[in-house]
């Protein structure tokens, strides 16, 4: 949006209205807004009100709920853990007569990128929400531990596992944030494998997966 300004009333409809309160301290181009509902009531406007973020080679407006991961349960990412819509019931439960044991997060992901160019270069990284349980952070312990391999389903997920993971190689549970950068100068502690798009793929919600280990 242009032409912000401190306590400027936004009509997002007749039942939704949002003040704008403050610019973002880490990103100053971007604001904070009061929204007039919150919680349930809220998620609920967004959802009625709000469209999923699209790219160029997807040929239909597809429905928010093409969006959802089959596993999600918590709302509150600004899109889909992109990875993880390629995995169906179905998928999850062969895995799981294969041997695979499935350890759960949440993961609020963030934008992966303004539409800014400039914004894009000076912020590379958004800060993403994430919630590691007990179980799941004593599973992914407990793999390492006998020899397993942690497979991360998407690089939210490895940012999150990397940030959670102290000097010994244990991953913690608990809520964190993280801005982690994972390139070639990161040694992973957590992961051994990632499921995610490349190049030459179509990438994002409707694209293809392959298996990096």
């Amino acid at each position: 949006m242009c032409g912000l300004n401190e306590g400027m009333t936004i009509d997002f409809s007749k039942e939704l209205t949002g003040v704008v309160t403050e610019r973002d301290e880490r990103i100053p181009r971007l604001w904070k807004i009061k929204f007039s509902k919150k919680g349930t009531d809220l998620i609920d406007q967004i959802y009625k009100l709000g469209q999923p973020i699209r790219y160029e080679y997807v040929s239909a407006p597809w429905n928010l709920d093409y969006y959802q991961t089959v596993y999600a349960r918590e709302p509150g990412s600004a899109e889909m853990p992109s990875a993880g819509r390629a995995f169906t019931w179905k998928i999850l439960f062969e895995l799981k007569k294969l041997g695979v044991e499935v350890a759960y997060l949440t993961l609020h992901t963030g934008l992966s990128s303004y539409m800014d160019d400039q914004l894009d270069r000076e912020h590379p990284m958004a800060e993403e929400e994430f919630f590691i349980g007990e179980n799941s952070a004593d599973l992914i312990n407990l793999v390492r531990e006998s020899g397993g391999r942690i497979i991360a389903v998407g690089t939210t997920v490895v940012r999150a596992l990397e940030s959670a993971t102290g000097v010994d190689g244990l991953v913690t549970s608990g809520h964190n944030y993280t801005r982690l950068k994972i390139d070639s100068n990161h040694k992973l502690k957590s992961v051994d494998g990632l499921l995610t798009v490349g190049m030459k793929y179509l990438w994002h919600e409707f694209g293809d997966l392959n298996l990096i280990l």
